[in-house]
């Protein structure tokens, strides 16, 4: 049986292609890479040798718990930029924190709605200050909902080389 190998781009629709450009490249550090010719706006983004993020500008309706995750370099340096921003959405997912395996994580949205979670490697240094912020939350999220279906582990990572 074939079997998917990798995820080569995501495509996130938005409302406003040029501020999401400008969000994506300069407070994420993405690329820009050459789309093809489409009739309509779209841009292209590199992630790394191997993945993308996709942008196309329509009228559409944004999901409020579907997400993307970003591992970036800094996390530090990446919540005061989107604490200061006014861009880190708590409703969804709950509070910035630390998961079990040590990455840290938060969820963010992007000028069109869109919810983007900014993880960190675990083990990175962490500035003790967002220990101490309104927006962090010790232990993962609980939703009340009680219903524990699904493929779980106390070992479980957002990072198969840490496995």
């Amino acid at each position: 049986m074939a079997k998917a190998v990798k995820i080569n781009h995501v495509a996130l629709v938005v409302s406003n292609l040029e501020a999401a450009c400008e969000f994506y490249e300069k407070e994420l550090g993405l690329e820009p890479l050459p789309a093809f010719l489409f009739d309509y706006p779209t841009a292209f983004f590199k992630f790394n040798e191997e993945q993308q993020l996709h942008l196309t500008e329509w009228e559409d309706t944004y999901s409020f718990r579907g997400h993307m995750c970003v591992q970036v370099d800094d996390f530090n340096t990446v919540f005061s930029r989107m604490k200061e921003l006014g861009v880190i959405d708590i409703l969804p997912w709950g509070k910035v924190r630390q998961l079990p395996d040590g990455a840290m994580q938060m969820f963010v949205r992007d000028p069109s709605g869109n919810l983007v979670e900014i993880s960190s490697a675990p083990g990175s240094e962490i500035d003790p200050k967002i220990f101490e912020d309104e927006l962090f939350k010790a232990g993962i999220y609980v939703s009340g909902r009680n219903d524990f279906r699904g493929y779980k582990s106390a070992d479980a990572t957002l990072y198969h080389d840490r496995v």
